[in-house]
């Protein structure tokens, strides 16, 4: 090969080159908003055996003009610093320009990790645990992967409860009147 070959050789590839990094730079939205994805249920199915199974509910907002796949998630939930829940899910639907939905994700506990956090709790009882609830949901694309981080705290003795807040809350007095208003 001459000089004046591989001189043209290689102007041709960076040109090239060149043509797909300015399609990549093009194809990236300048008004894109990162998905919100919050968690909206976290409950205990039915399990067989010894290993209880959990339920997590995601609610994932699409606030752009383009649709997204979801390739897969990647989470766990941990109970006073150990890490009783860890899974990773896929196949899920397209989520739709400026659309919302929730998916549902099935997870096992970490036997190990259960054990260790009723040894805590036995030999430092609490009322209260507190809990975090990460997850990278993987959108498919250069670099857009979204990153979700909850904490919070519940109480062993039941009463963070909904039913109970509602219960313990002041009802309105009513009136012989008003009952017979209505």
């Amino acid at each position: 090969m001459t000089y004046k070959n591989a001189r043209s050789l290689f102007a041709i590839l960076l040109l090239c080159c060149f043509v797909v990094l300015l399609q990549a730079c093009a194809s990236i939205d300048p008004d894109y908003e990162e998905p919100t994805v919050t968690l909206s249920s976290f409950r205990a199915l039915p399990s067989e055996g010894g290993m209880p199974n959990f339920e997590i509910g995601l609610h994932i907002i699409n606030p752009n003009s383009t649709s997204f796949r979801l390739e897969g998630v990647v989470y766990t939930v941990s109970v006073q610093g150990h890490d009783v829940v860890k899974g990773v899910g896929k196949d899920f639907p397209v989520f739709e320009a400026y659309s919302e939905q929730t998916i549902k994700l099935t997870a096992s506990a970490n036997l190990f990790a259960g054990v260790r956090l009723v040894m805590d709790l036995v030999n430092s009882p609490n009322e209260e645990l507190n809990f975090e609830f990460e997850a990278k949901l993987d959108t498919g694309g250069f670099g857009r992967s979204i990153r979700v981080k909850e904490s919070g705290s519940f109480r062993m003795d039941g009463k963070n409860r909904a039913d109970d807040i509602v219960n313990d809350s002041p009802q309105p007095e009513t009136s012989p009147d008003d009952e017979q208003a209505h």
